[in-house]
C-alpha cells in the first residue's frame, strides 16, 4: 500500500521525506518532484529496484534510466573524466532542467539498463528533490508514467498511472515548468542535443562557444 505525503507542509514534508528514504533503502520505489515532471525514483545501485523500475513503467533496458544528483561533486564519483565542457554545462545550468550524457566511471557497479558505458546525469532544481537526494544520494529516476502514457505533472496525475507500484508518493504540487529536460550527448567530441526541452539549444551553444546548428546536426528527436 502507496501513502501520499504533502511536501508542502513542513510536518508532512519530514514525514515524507523519512518514508521515502526508508523505502529507498529498502528497494522500493517513491514518486517525488523535480523542477521539470514528476519522477519514479529507485536506489541507483540497487539492480532489483532499477528492474523493477522500468518493469512498473512498462518500459525495456534499451531505454536505460536516467540518474538524479543532489550535487555538482557527485558527478566526480560517477565519470571517469570530467571534461571542462561537462564543467562549463553544470556551471550554467545546474541544478535545472538539462540532462548530461557522458562517459561513466568503469567501476560503477549499478545496472541502468543497457546503457553501453554511458549514464545520464542530472541535478533537479527542486527543494524536495535535492533534500531527498541529498540524504540518499544518486537516484535512478525515470518519469512518473507508464510508457506511452503522458508524464506526470502532478503526484494525482503519477498515481493514478502507477498506483501500487510505488511505496510512497511525495506531493511537492504541480510541476512548475511541466517540461521535460533538454538531453545533451557529450560523449563523442561534437556535443549534440539529443532532446529539446527546458534549456534552449541557443543557451547551451553560447556556453559551449559553438553554433546552435552543430548541436542539432544529425540528432534524434526524442
Amino acid at each position: 500500500m502507496s501513502t501520499v505525503y504533502d511536501c508542502q507542509h513542513a510536518d508532512s514534508r519530514a514525514a515524507g521525506l523519512s518514508a521515502a528514504r526508508g523505502a529507498l533503502k529498502s528497494g522500493r520505489l517513491v514518486v517525488m518532484p523535480t523542477d521539470t515532471l514528476y519522477g519514479l525514483a529507485a536506489d541507483a545501485f540497487d539492480g532489483s529496484a532499477v528492474t523493477d523500475l522500468l518493469r512498473a513503467k512498462g518500459r525495456g533496458r534499451d531505454m536505460p534510466v536516467p540518474v538524479l544528483v543532489g550535487s555538482w561533486n557527485t558527478i566526480d564519483g560517477l565519470v571517469g573524466s570530467v571534461r571542462p565542457r561537462t564543467r562549463d554545462l553544470i556551471r550554467a545550468f545546474w541544478p535545472g532542467a538539462l540532462s548530461l550524457v557522458v562517459q561513466q566511471a568503469p567501476s560503477l557497479a549499478w545496472d541502468l539498463g543497457d546503457a553501453h558505458g554511458t549514464v545520464m546525469l542530472r541535478m533537479p532544481l527542486h527543494p524536495v528533490a535535492l533534500e531527498l537526494l541529498r540524504e540518499v544520494g544518486p537516484l535512478a529516476v525515470s518519469s512518473a508514467n507508464i510508457s506511452g502514457q503522458p508524464p506526470a505533472t502532478t503526484v494525482t496525475e503519477a498515481r493514478d498511472q502507477l498506483g501500487g507500484s510505488a511505496a510512497v508518493y511525495l506531493d511537492g504540487g504541480p510541476a512548475e515548468h511541466a517540461v521535460a529536460s533538454t538531453i545533451v550527448d557529450l560523449t563523442s567530441e561534437q556535443p549534440k542535443i539529443l532532446r529539446a526541452g527546458a534549456i534552449s539549444t541557443d543557451a547551451i551553444a553560447e556556453v559551449l562557444g559553438v553554433t546552435a546548428d552543430s548541436l542539432v546536426q544529425g540528432s534524434v528527436a526524442q
